[in-house]
């Protein structure tokens, strides 16, 4: 990453400045830009994956708008989550009952790395499909490696058996890693190695490997990384409460969806 960048390396950065200069080339490349971006950055982050990164988008951007923009208080609220450090406290009814307390705890693991943060990168990673074979050999609800979870993980739910399609075993994995991929980001910033905001490092590291972020000194430019990253941000808002499904939808996970502001099921 080259210094002189500072954080224009931000997702929601990159957005804006690249949105700000087009409007310089005139009404029609204005035009395509708006009829074209929204796809562009719906195919960036993962349309196989999962369809409510530009929902989130669209909340923050007015251009998805079709009558021209709104009030802007809730797409403020939103962009605050998307680009803050993903400590915020964890909406119960967005993760499937079954799991919440794992994610809580893997999101207690360390100070660098929130619950909200451990659900929407299993949103991210498998959409809470705890079957799920990746393509590379990743299994189980946080697609984690085998050498990975050989290193990090264990029989977190005391069944007498550790693995990664067992979904406690894989989300205690995950918190895990995550804590130690930002503590040695965090001795790579200290020493000038790297550059950027600390938990999008964490995440990059999570997806192509510490060893490649050392690399480029930080997200490899122009690389799916930064679809990664901001595809995982994009859902924080739903993990966080402040933002809910459109009438007549639901989370994307098992979990239903409360009727009333408040109205948490048993047990949270």
């Amino acid at each position: 990453m080259a210094e002189d960048e500072g954080k224009s390396s931000d997702p929601v950065t990159l957005l804006l400045i690249f949105g700000t200069g087009i409007t310089g080339l005139g009404c029609v490349s204005f035009i395509i830009f708006i009829i074209l971006f929204p796809i562009a950055t719906f195919l960036l982050l993962g349309i196989a994956k999962t369809f409510w990164p530009l929902v989130i988008f669209c909340k923050i951007f007015p251009v998805c708008d079709s009558g021209g923009g709104g009030d802007g208080g809730g797409n403020d609220e939103i962009s605050l989550v998307v680009e803050g450090n993903g400590r915020q406290e964890l909406y119960s009814p967005s993760v499937p009952v079954a799991w919440v307390t794992e994610v809580r705890d893997a999101g207690r693991e360390c100070t660098e790395i929130g619950p909200i943060v451990i659900a929407a990168q299993i949103q991210f990673e498998s959409g809470w499909n705890e079957k799920l074979l990746g393509p590379n050999g990743e299994e189980g609800l946080s697609q984690l490696p085998a050498d990975k979870f050989d290193e990090f993980g264990g029989d977190a739910d005391d069944d007498d058996e550790d693995s990664r399609m067992d979904p406690e075993d894989s989300i205690a994995a995950q918190g895990k890693y995550m804590c130690s991929l930002a503590e040695e980001i965090g001795v790579l910033l200290d020493n000038g190695q790297v550059e950027g905001d600390p938990l999008d490092l964490a995440l990059a590291a999570y997806d192509v490997g510490l060893d490649v972020i050392k690399d480029a000194k930080g997200i490899p430019e122009g690389s799916e990384t930064n679809g990664y990253v901001y595809g995982i941000r994009s859902l924080f808002p739903l993990y966080a409460g402040v933002e809910k499904p459109p009438d007549g939808e639901t989370y994307p996970s098992p979990s239903p969806f409360p009727s009333e502001p408040g109205d948490i099921p048993d047990g949270f």
